[in-house]
C-alpha cells in the first residue's frame, strides 16, 4: 500500500502543474492525490512503528522484487 501510494501521488504531480499552468482546477489530480495519501497513511497506520524516510528504498525493493519473482 505504501508503495503504490507513493507513486500514485508522484504521478498527481504533473496533471497538478499542467492544470495550474492552463488555468483550470486540478480535480483528477485532486483526486490522484486523495487516493494516494489514503494509502500511504493506510499502510503506515497498519506498521505499529511507521517507516521512517530511510526504509522507503527497501520497502521499494521489497516490493518490486516481490512482483519480478
Amino acid at each position: 500500500m505504501l508503495v503504490i501510494g507513493l507513486i500514485v501521488a508522484a504521478f498527481s504531480i504533473p496533471p497538478i502543474l499542467g492544470a495550474l499552468a492552463e488555468g483550470r482546477a486540478p480535480r483528477a489530480a485532486a483526486i490522484m492525490v486523495l487516493i494516494g495519501g489514503g494509502l500511504i497513511a493506510l499502510a503506515v497506520s497498519q506498521k505499529p512503528s511507521g517507516y521512517s524516510i530511510n526504509e522507503i528504498p527497501d520497502v521499494f525493493v521489497r516490493v518490486v522484487g516481490q512482483f519480478i519473482r
